[in-house]
C-alpha cells in the first residue's frame, strides 16, 4: 500500500448504520470530522454500507447520484397498517427494494410473530416492476414476520389456499392451515434476475433455520416458535410441489424464510455484505486503501457471520489492510484497533442520546491510536 503523499493516508470510512440510532451515511460523516481534526492531510473517502437490511437502499443511492427514488403509497405493512413504500431506480434499470423499509421490525407497534407478513415487500416489488425494471436487488434484513416470503408471494399473484379452497390468513401462523399454492397469476421475474441480498447462512427450518434462529428477536416463544417451524415446513412443501426451491439453501431463512419464498420465484441469493461492497466501490477499496474503518450499533460475535463488518474485516485480513472498528458497544475484541462508543462516554445511555457526537469523538480517538501505531 501506498499512502497519498508523505504524512497522509487513504482512508475509507465504511460502517454500517447503528440501528434505530444513526444511519450508515451519518456515521460516517461523524467519523470523518472527527478524525480529520488530528490527521487533516489525510485523504477520507465516505462509503457508507448495509448487508440487505436497514440502510440498503441508502448506502446504494449515495454511490449512485443518478438513481431516481419511486414512492408507493398505501402498501401494507407488516401488522396490516398501511405505510409508504420506496425504492430506487437504478440507471440501468435496476430496482433496489429494502424489505425493512416497508415489512421491518420498527414498523410494528407490538411484536405479532405469527401475524406478521411481508405482503407490502411484494407489492413494492409489483409496482417497481409495473414501473418497468428490468432487473432487482432486493434487501432481506430486518423483517418482522416469519412467513416465508408467502405474504410477498401473495401480494406477486399467487394464491395460497386451504383444504375447502379458501385463501389462508397473512402471517407465518397461517401456513399452518396451508394445503396447495396456486402460482398459475404469479408475476414473472424481471428479465434481469433477482438478487436476494441476505445478512445471514440460515437455512428455512429446523434448530437453526428462520423461526428459531429469529423467532426471538421477533416476540416468538420457544411454544410459538416450535409451530412456526413447522408452518414453515407445510409452506415448504406445498410450494416446492409448484416451483423448483430448496429450503436447505444457505440463507433460505433470511428475513424469516423470505429467502425461501423469493428463491422460488426464480431470486438468487447472494451475501448482501459482499454485494454492497462491488455496487458501492467499496471493493476497489482493499488493498488500496491504507485504513479501512467500519463499524456498527454491536460488535459481537454475530458479527463476524455474514454481518457487514466481519466481511469488512475479512477482506481486510485477505489484503492486509489496518482496520478500525467502531461501535456502540463491543461485547468482542475485533482484530486491529476497536472503539466503543458506550466506553468513550461512560456508558450506554449518554452514548445512545447523541450518537453522532459520540461518532464524531470516535473518529477522533481512532485517528490518534492509529498514529500511535505508526
Amino acid at each position: 500500500m501506498t499512502s497519498t503523499d508523505a504524512g497522509s493516508m487513504r482512508v475509507v470510512l465504511a460502517p454500517d448504520s447503528f440501528k434505530g440510532s444513526v444511519t450508515a451515511t451519518e456515521v460516517a460523516a461523524a467519523l470523518a470530522a472527527g478524525w480529520s481534526t488530528v490527521r487533516p492531510n489525510d485523504e477520507l473517502i465516505l462509503l457508507p454500507q448495509a448487508d440487505g437490511g436497514e440502510g440498503t437502499v441508502d448506502a446504494v443511492a449515495s454511490c449512485h447520484d443518478t438513481g431516481v427514488w419511486r414512492e408507493v403509497p398505501g402498501v401494507r405493512g407488516p401488522d396490516g397498517r398501511p405505510t409508504t413504500g420506496r425504492w430506487l431506480l437504478l440507471r440501468d434499470g435496476t430496482a433496489v427494494v429494502e424489505l425493512a423499509q416497508m415489512s421491518g421490525l420498527p414498523l410494528m407497534d407490538s411484536p405479532d410473530p405469527g401475524g406478521a407478513s411481508t405482503t407490502g415487500l411484494g407489492q413494492v416489488i409489483a409496482a417497481a416492476l409495473a414501473d418497468g425494471a428490468k432487473a432487482l436487488l432486493v434487501g432481506l434484513g430486518g423483517s418482522a414476520s416469519t412467513d416465508g416470503g408467502a405474504g410477498a408471494l401473495r401480494a406477486l399473484g399467487a394464491k395460497l389456499l386451504d383444504r375447502d379452497g379458501r385463501e389462508i390468513p397473512d402471517g407465518g401462523a397461517g401456513l399452518a392451515a396451508l394445503a396447495s399454492i396456486d402460482v398459475g397469476s404469479l408475476t414473472e421475474p424481471p428479465p434481469g434476475g433477482v438478487e436476494l441480498l441476505t445478512d445471514t447462512t440460515a437455512v428455512l427450518c429446523g434448530p437453526h433455520g428462520a423461526a428459531h434462529v429469529f423467532g426471538p428477536q421477533k416476540g416468538a416463544d420457544p411454544a410459538e416458535r416450535d409451530r412456526l417451524d413447522r408452518a414453515l415446513a407445510t409452506f415448504a412443501a406445498c410450494l416446492g410441489a409448484r416451483l423448483p426451491c430448496s429450503p436447505d439453501e444457505p440463507g433460505a431463512g433470511a428475513a424469516g424464510g423470505t429467502g425461501f419464498g423469493l428463491s422460488a420465484w426464480g431470486g438468487r441469493l447472494v451475501p448482501g455484505a459482499a454485494r454492497i461492497a462491488e455496487l458501492t466501490g467499496l471493493s476497489a477499496e482493499f488493498g488500496r486503501a491504507d485504513v479501512v474503518v467500519t463499524g456498527e450499533g454491536q460488535f459481537d460475535a454475530t458479527s463476524l457471520s455474514g454481518k457487514l463488518v466481519g466481511s469488512v474485516l475479512e477482506r481486510c485480513a485477505e489484503t492486509a489492510t489496518r482496520s478500525v472498528v467502531v461501535a456502540g458497544r463491543l461485547a468482542a475484541a475485533p482484530p486491529g484497533i476497536g472503539i466503543s462508543l458506550s466506553d468513550l462516554a461512560g456508558s450506554s445511555e449518554p452514548a445512545l442520546a447523541a450518537p453522532a457526537m459520540w461518532c464524531r469523538v470516535a473518529g477522533a480517538v481512532a485517528a490518534a491510536r492509529l498514529t500511535s501505531t505508526l
